[in-house]
């Protein structure tokens, strides 16, 4: 959601550019146009909430999946799919998309089906493609992807373009003073972001909360734990004492995710797609906790990163016995922090938006737009 919300961003920016080079143009030559744009996806939730508030106009349509299912799930989830496939002919009929931009998900697969023969572009966010991002894939005119290691999954019939993890203008608007004053730190103690997605990590936030007291005495820490266990959180924050209690700085939420990335030393979190591009675009050393329910996508991730020297890695079953020595370790190692920083910010590819946004409009055509 996000990657495509950065990439919409992006394509409006160079919208407004062309148009505003265009119009200084003599009338008989110039032809006004405008981005459109309707966002398809599923029903209620976070996305449907975020895509209303970014100002996109939004429809849900019925979907599920249809891989992995058991037995009783399967005719209903293919039920569905039909319906969806229904549901997005109506809307390419309506609509009429000159191009469709897929960022993966079950719910992309009936639009792609419908909309075979409108121009496709495919972003993928992890190293490894998800299964419906592998067959998303054999729709699209082009696949942009993250890091060049994505191309080994596959076929060579694809076009495969490497344009980094596109980022919302929003995170790079963070400088590391003003996201100091932000949250109210100070130079004494290092940062530590504690982050498990929109939605927590469950794991993370109970293995830092019975470590808290002892992470405090070495750093200031941003918690970024989640709705689910906020109240648990908010508890143990309210039971501190005084002195380390100003410097625990605990949300269920932030949507001000560029000031906690700008301020902080060291990440501790999950393996998602996000931290390809996020951690690399600050130059912030990661220590990351593979997601251990859901294949390997994170830990393929988290992989890419440890090679590269800008993350460690830390196996969700070692949290509880290891967290409090892994963490303490760096945050005593400066020279060791800045080595990772630099081999993070080396992977850094601020230009994704834009380039996946040129994708976008090339595989459109100029003269449909």
């Amino acid at each position: 959601m996000y990657p495509a919300l950065a990439v919409h961003e992006a394509l409006k920016l160079k919208v407004e550019k062309l148009h505003d080079a265009g119009s200084n143009l003599p009338p008989s030559t110039f032809k006004p146009f405008n981005l459109e744009t309707l966002w398809v996806g599923g029903a209620g939730g976070m996305e449907e909430e975020l895509v209303k508030r970014a100002g996109i106009p939004f429809q849900a349509i019925p979907a599920a999946g249809v891989h992995g299912v058991g037995l009783r799930a399967l005719p209903g989830n293919l039920a569905k799919l039909a319906k969806g496939v229904s549901a997005s002919r109506r809307i390419l009929a309506e609509f009429k998309p000159d191009v469709l931009f897929f960022t993966g998900g079950y719910v992309a697969a009936p639009m792609a089906l419908a909309g075979r023969k409108t121009p496709i572009v495919l972003y993928v966010p992890d190293i490894e493609p998800g299964l419906a991002l592998k067959f998303l894939a054999h729709f699209a005119d082009v696949s942009a992807v993250t890091a060049d290691d994505s191309r080994s999954y596959f076929s060579r019939s694809n076009r495969i373009v490497v344009t980094g993890y596109p980022l919302r203008a929003d995170l790079a608007a963070w400088s590391r003073e003003k996201a100091f004053a932000h949250f109210g730190l100070s130079a004494d103690k290092p940062v530590l972001l504690i982050t498990g997605g929109s939605k927590g990590a469950r794991s993370i936030n109970q293995a830092v909360l019975k470590h808290l007291n002892e992470l405090l005495e070495s750093a200031q820490v941003i918690h970024v734990a989640g709705n689910l266990d906020w109240p648990t959180v908010q508890q143990k924050a309210d039971s501190l004492p005084a002195e380390l209690k100003k410097d625990y700085h605990a949300l269920p939420y932030l949507h001000e995710m560029g000031a906690a990335l700008a301020a902080a030393n060291l990440v501790l979190s999950r393996a998602g797609a996000s931290a390809l591009g996020e951690y690399p675009r600050f130059g912030l050393p990661a220590v990351l906790v593979p997601y251990p329910y859901a294949w390997r996508y994170q830990k393929v991730n988290a992989d890419y990163l440890v090679r590269r020297n800008a993350a460690v890695l830390l196996p969700d079953e070692l949290l509880e016995d290891k967290l409090l020595a892994v963490l303490k370790e760096l945050l005593a190692n400066a020279d060791k922090l800045n080595t990772m920083s630099a081999a993070m910010q080396s992977l850094s590819q601020p230009s994704a938006a834009e380039q996946i946004a040129g994708q976008l409009w090339q595989a459109a055509g100029e003269h449909s737009l």
